[in-house]
């Protein structure tokens, strides 16, 4: 009667899911029993519990029968529910056992003679029948109505997650690139004026693209790697610049695991260096530290820096930058993903991203 499940569900999940669909057809299906009963006691009289007897035992016999093949009949596939002939078969199947069967514990529960409803008399047989089939139809047509709303919501959903990795594996190409030109063009000034720096950075250069490169293209990695990449970023920056750039990592180890997109961190850090620390002469220090406040995750990269003035027009390389890292929280997170810049007491400013903590 439901059509679908995910095929990547896990076997064990897939299970639970399959039995409570089944549970809550049967549920649907009692009270639907309970409302023929109480039509047939209003329209032909008699008591309403042996109405009752015999529309819950047709229901239950027919439920469990045609739910019983479907799920077996449909095993290891998308789509929960018997094609072509089989299916109308399940259902023709149980129609006929739900109506002997049920029929049968109705006589025998009020003291009937075996048998007896395939009396013709009064149209008793064909009056069964008939309610029988239009309610067994009914039900498995709404059933069935009701999984296929369920399959297509979930190809809705799984297009929307697939567009979504697709544009953050694009985002993520277009930053990895930003980020090595903008080194490769500060190695270039380093060879002129101090070819041993120059060496040494490149050795840097090398660790962190055989880090970077060697990770697989996930959509999301914990907090503490993000953390240590971008340990390798400043320790690649701190070549250049020695002793004018000075950082503090403040990453709490409960927050080690918590899944965040790679590279979300190092373009504010990107703009702090070059829009901050590298205009003053003595440099100053960046400060990377992560938070919790109630379910959201709140991350801030603050410098000691000259300051930006947040409604300003940043340079071609600040606001590349930070539009990346605002259209990656949109992708993810909608409204509830927030990156604001705002400049501190002290002088400098604080870049803060915030959003809800992945369960």
């Amino acid at each position: 009667m439901s059509l679908a499940a995910p095929s990547a569900t896990p076997p064990s999940r897939r299970l639970a899911e399959d039995l409570r669909d089944m549970l809550r057809h049967g549920l649907v299906t009692a009270v639907f029993c309970c409302l023929i009963a109480i039509a047939l006691t209003v329209t032909k009289g008699g008591g309403w519990a042996n109405h009752l007897v015999y529309s819950l035992s047709i229901g239950t016999i027919s439920w469990l029968f045609i739910d019983g093949c479907r799920l077996l009949l449909t095993r290891g596939r998308e789509i929960r529910w018997p094609l072509g002939v089989r299916g109308y078969l399940v259902v023709v199947v149980g129609v006929t056992l739900g109506f002997l069967g049920g029929n049968l514990i109705g006589d025998a529960w009020i003291g009937a003679p075996t048998f007896d409803f395939l009396d013709f008399a009064g149209h008793k047989l064909a009056t069964a029948i008939v309610i029988t089939i239009t309610a067994t139809v009914g039900m498995c047509f709404y059933f069935y109505s009701l999984g296929r709303s369920k399959h297509l919501l979930g190809q809705i959903e799984q297009a929307r997650r697939d567009a979504t990795e697709a544009r953050l594996k694009l985002l993520e190409a277009q930053l990895e690139p930003h980020m090595l030109f903008n080194t490769l063009a500060n190695l270039r000034v380093l060879i002129t004026l101090d070819p041993p720096r120059a060496v040494t950075m490149l050795d840097r250069l090398n660790s962190y693209l055989r880090v970077t490169l060697s990770g697989s293209r996930a959509l999301s990695h914990p907090l503490g790697a993000e953390f240590d990449r971008l340990g390798d970023y400043l320790e690649l920056m701190a070549v250049r610049m020695g002793p004018r750039l000075r950082y503090t990592l403040d990453l709490p180890a409960a927050l080690r695991e918590v899944p965040v997109p790679p590279l979300l961190l190092q373009p504010l850090v990107e703009n702090a260096i070059r829009h901050g620390l590298e205009p003053q002469v003595e440099g100053g220090e960046i400060t990377v530290r992560a938070r919790r406040e109630g379910a959201r995750l709140v991350l801030e990269v603050c410098d000691t820096g000259q300051g930006q003035a947040s409604g300003g027009a940043p340079s071609e390389g600040g606001g590349f930058g930070l539009t990346q890292v605002r259209e990656r929280l949109a992708t993810l997170h909608g409204d509830d993903g927030v990156l604001q810049l705002h400049p501190l007491r002290e002088g400098g400013t604080c870049a803060s991203i915030s959003f809800p903590l992945t369960p």
